[in-house]
């Protein structure tokens, strides 16, 4: 099916998308670049719908792309390069934008059994931060990610892009402090903190204990008192130089390859 006009109600519902509150109410979000794409298909991920635009078509990768929705009945619909520019957040797109359906984790799914450790961030504002995190999560083999009291959705295409496809493999869960605080301690996590009050460097703890969470603080407080007081233990990074902390992103990479060389 060729879709020409922009007006199109498929096309329409695609591009508000864009717009978190049309997110947020459908549960759906645009996916766009190639690779990502290729990942929520490898993920099963449930897509709704693919448009792609021939003439920006111009890869072997694309068109096995497309072929393999179609074999999976994946509606796929051909349009305009004008009209897919328009669902684009980045110039110049790649010919194939998926709508693709949340992965909605409630805090209850979640046992020691499936996420063993993970990470919780505390109210996170920068989209490209949650999707660094969930790219370097993959990286170390963690289990998922919980963002407490969030302001940021964890579904904006910088978040998405910055995932770099982890985004379709690992639970996301959005919950607030208070709950995450009691399920962790029900369910008998170790809770290790990241401060520059910690009373230990990072590398100097010898073992970090199963089932754990790592608990960021906010890009701006860091841990509050009260947040900091339902960790067994704070770690510190050693600060050198002017500087007084690290990007959260940057924070989190470094610390989880530590937690993960030495993981009981």
């Amino acid at each position: 099916m060729l879709i020409t006009s922009p007006s199109n109600p498929k096309i329409k519902q695609a591009r508000a998308l864009r717009q978190r509150k049309q997110r947020d109410a459908t549960g759906l979000f645009l996916v766009e670049g190639l690779f990502h794409i290729g990942e929520a298909l490898a993920a099963h991920a449930k897509i709704e719908s693919l448009f792609y635009a021939p003439d920006l078509v111009d890869s072997d990768f694309a068109r096995q792309l497309i072929d393999r929705a179609v074999v999976e009945g994946i509606a796929c619909y051909e349009t305009t390069e004008a009209i897919l520019a328009s669902l684009a957040e980045k110039e110049n797109p790649q010919g194939v934008i998926a709508v693709v359906q949340q992965h909605r984790v409630k805090l209850a799914d979640l046992t020691p059994q499936d996420f063993s450790w993970g990470v919780a961030i505390i109210a996170p504002q920068d989209p490209g931060n949650v999707g660094a995190i969930l790219r370097t999560i993959d990286a170390v083999g963690a289990s998922g990610l919980i963002l407490l009291d969030s302001g940021v959705d964890p579904y904006h295409p910088t978040a998405v892009r910055a995932s770099l496809g982890s985004i379709f493999w690992y639970p996301i869960v959005l919950t607030s402090f208070e709950e995450w605080s009691r399920w962790a301690q029900q369910q008998g996590y170790h809770i290790y903190g990241t401060s520059a009050k910690g009373s230990v460097d990072y590398k100097a703890v010898e073992v970090y204990e199963q089932p754990l969470i790592m608990l960021l603080g906010s890009e701006r407080e860091g841990l509050s008192r009260e947040q900091a007081a339902v960790c067994d233990q704070l770690v510190r990074l050693p600060m050198r130089g002017h500087v007084s902390s690290l990007n959260l992103a940057v924070a989190a990479g470094v610390v989880l390859y530590a937690v993960v060389e030495r993981l009981k």
